[in-house]
Parts: C-alpha cells; sequence; structure tokens
C-alpha cells in the first residue's frame, strides 16, 4: 500500500463571505484577515511536508496557495477545474434573498436532491469535473507522499464524496469547511478514508483499534 494522502484546504476568508453572499465561481479576493488565515495555515501545513500543490485558478485560491507554496518552494499547478460550484443566478446574493427568492430550491438542495442552483451545476457535474483531477495528481506522489489541494468549500465537499463513495444525497452530511480550514484524506486497503475533517491543526495519528 501506497499509503498517500490528500489534504483538501479551504481559502481563506473573503468580503462576501462575511455577508453570507454566494460566491459560486465569481472571482473575489482575500480580505486582509483572509491573507492573514492563508499564512497561519501555511505554516501549519508545510510541516506536513508536501509533495505537490494544485488549486483552483481563482483569486482567492491562488493567493492561499501562494503561502504555502512560498514556504515549500512547490510550483502551484493551477486548475479550472478545482473551483467553486457555479451557481448562476444565486452568485451575489445573500443567504436570506436566495431563501426569499430561491426557497423551494434551496429546500430541495437541504434535502439532498439533484437542483441546479440557480440554473447552474449540479454537485455532481462538479465532482465530475473536480474528483478527476484531485486522483490524476494523487496517482503521481510517492509512497506516502501528500498532496495540498487548494480549492472551495463545495468543490471540497463534492470531490470528498465521490473519492469517499458516498452516495450524492448524504454529501451534504459532510458539513462545511470554516475558511482556510482543511480536510484529510489517507489511503487504505479500501480506497480513500476521511481522516480528518474542518481541521486547523496538523492531523494526529489514529492509536486505538481502529487504526
Amino acid at each position: 500500500m501506497r499509503g498517500r494522502r490528500i489534504v483538501l484546504w479551504r481559502h481563506g476568508q473573503t468580503s462576501w463571505n462575511l455577508e453570507r453572499r454566494f460566491q459560486g465561481s465569481t472571482d473575489i479576493p482575500l480580505t486582509d484577515e483572509g491573507r492573514g488565515q492563508a499564512r497561519r495555515a501555511a505554516r501549519l501545513l508545510a510541516a506536513l511536508r508536501p509533495d505537490a500543490i494544485i488549486a483552483s485558478d481563482l483569486v482567492r485560491a491562488r493567493a492561499t496557495a501562494a503561502e504555502l507554496a512560498s514556504l515549500t518552494g512547490h510550483e502551484v499547478l493551477h486548475e479550472d477545474a478545482l473551483r467553486e460550484t457555479y451557481a448562476g443566478q444565486w452568485q451575489g446574493l445573500t443567504h436570506d434573498e436566495i431563501v426569499e427568492r430561491y426557497g423551494e430550491q434551496y429546500a430541495a438542495w437541504k434535502r439532498g436532491e439533484p437542483v441546479r442552483r440557480g440554473g447552474g451545476e449540479l454537485e455532481t457535474e462538479v465532482a465530475d469535473r473536480a474528483a478527476p483531477v484531485v486522483e490524476r495528481n494523487a496517482d503521481k506522489l510517492p509512497d506516502g507522499g501528500t498532496l495540498v489541494v487548494v480549492s472551495h468549500g463545495g468543490t471540497i465537499r463534492t470531490t470528498i464524496g465521490r473519492l469517499l463513495g458516498l452516495e450524492p444525497h448524504a454529501w451534504e452530511s459532510l458539513g462545511g469547511l470554516s475558511n482556510c480550514s482543511w480536510s484529510v484524506l489517507g489511503e487504505s486497503l479500501r480506497g480513500w478514508r476521511l481522516l480528518e475533517h474542518n481541521a486547523g491543526s496538523l492531523p494526529e495519528p489514529v492509536l486505538g483499534d481502529d487504526d
């Protein structure tokens, strides 16, 4: 077994995050606080000695990834397939505005039904484009190697769901990621397994009967 590891790291804070405004694929930069979050998190993640870094090409992910790249010396591979879900008419609206204007659509999405939010992408379509990019780059890792993927909350959740083999209606159960927090997948004999979720500290080994 190769024992590889994938760290899926969400970008730092943006002004639209603070306003609870749906970003989707809109290209919104980090706030000063978001850049600080990225610098702090990068110092931790650098201790994992990642072998490669890939990132969404949206500016908030690019800036987050650049903080880790500056510490590790790795060149970041930017992939548009790692962008956040395109959500059409929802993009730019606040949470309250979405519930007011698209209440039934929002409720169906929260129930785990396939919904084109605002006429945009299905979550399965996001996984279709993002998960293969992550898998392809993970396949290049050496034994015991670590890949850091810098992306967006929705894209990370759907990618984790796909890599774990979960049914799409169950992906919402993974919950969201805080700004600049990450989730860790580890390779096992039966495929990928979730080791850490929405973490802000370094992964600890599992000691006990479930190892």
